[in-house]
């Protein structure tokens, strides 16, 4: 068994991969949130139920439409998307203008409902969602078992979140969606329909929560509480990265995930609280974050 200075790199590197699992799904969760906040101002405390919702809607098109993995993978966030779409249109909009306080209620009792509803449901018990076919089996490196589906999430992660930095941050549209939510009366005197701007906005970023929802099925049990259990860690996360910040969410997702994966590793004890740590840390540091401006 290969070792360094007493280190067994076998396990070494297999909490690494961990890492980089849970970094791929805070940095899509913690991406929806920093563009939602970001842009449109608003404290999703739903971003998590709809995570949940994805997985959930994952394995309801599987077990009762016969919809497999890949076409769930489009199908789900798109329907996520849309319920996202009308939550902001007759709930959220009313408020808009309100304290942030109020649409941190309004999505925060949102998801206590749909908690509650699929609990009700199904139990709080985990569902199997199996691997796709194309996915199953692994890869045996010098140091470690890399198996297919874990790679792919990790890739797939990165080129989603890649692909919509790039968007919001070199494209003319995301310069729309920048200019909107900073000046909505100059846009919409050019001819820029800023609420529409601002409801697809909403219904992206909280899509990218079903697709991660998507993603996990297959990883972790389906289940209820699967939101709830990731959605405070990720919210650490934007604020460590700087609330608002597009770039800084994705990179501090990954980082974070790497550095739970190793603390599990060295110290156990320490892994469910060392996000949090990190992040009183950096808030008596720099309190708008590592990558947020200082108002």
């Amino acid at each position: 068994m290969a070792t360094i200075f007493g280190i067994n790199l076998f396990a070494l590197s297999g909490q690494l991969l961990v890492g980089l699992i849970n970094g791929s799904f805070y940095a899509l969760l913690s991406l929806g949130l920093a563009i939602i906040f970001g842009l449109l101002k608003i404290i999703n405390f739903a971003q998590g139920a709809m995570y949940m919702l994805g997985a959930f809607f994952a394995w309801m098109a599987l077990n009762y439409m016969g919809i497999n993995y890949w076409a769930a993978l489009i199908l789900v966030p798109i329907a996520i998307g849309i319920i996202a779409i009308l939550i902001e249109r007759f709930l959220v909009r009313p408020i808009a203008n309100e304290d942030h306080l109020y649409s941190l209620l309004l999505t925060f009792g949102i998801a206590l409902i749909l908690q509650g509803m699929f609990t009700h449901i199904y139990g709080s018990s985990g569902l199997p969602y199996s691997i796709p076919d194309e996915l199953k089996g692994g890869t045996k490196l010098p140091f470690m078992y890399l198996p297919n589906y874990r790679a792919w999430i990790i890739v797939i992660s990165l080129i989603v979140c890649g692909s919509t930095w790039w968007v919001i941050e070199k494209t003319k549209l995301g310069a729309y969606l920048r200019a909107g939510t900073e000046n909505p009366q100059l846009m919409q005197g050019f001819g820029i329909n800023v609420p529409l701007i601002t409801t697809l906005t909403f219904g992206f970023g909280v899509g990218l929560a079903g697709f991660a929802g998507v993603l996990a099925a297959p990883v972790y049990s389906v289940s209820p509480e699967m939101g709830s259990n990731i959605l405070i860690v990720v919210f650490a996360i934007v604020v460590i990265g700087g609330m608002g910040s597009i770039g800084g969410a994705i990179l501090t997702g990954l980082l974070m995930g790497v550095v739970e994966g190793l603390t599990k590793f060295f110290y156990p004890e320490a892994s469910t609280t060392v996000i949090f740590l990190f992040m009183v840390i950096v808030l008596l540091i720099k309190p708008a974050g590592l990558f947020g401006k200082e108002a």
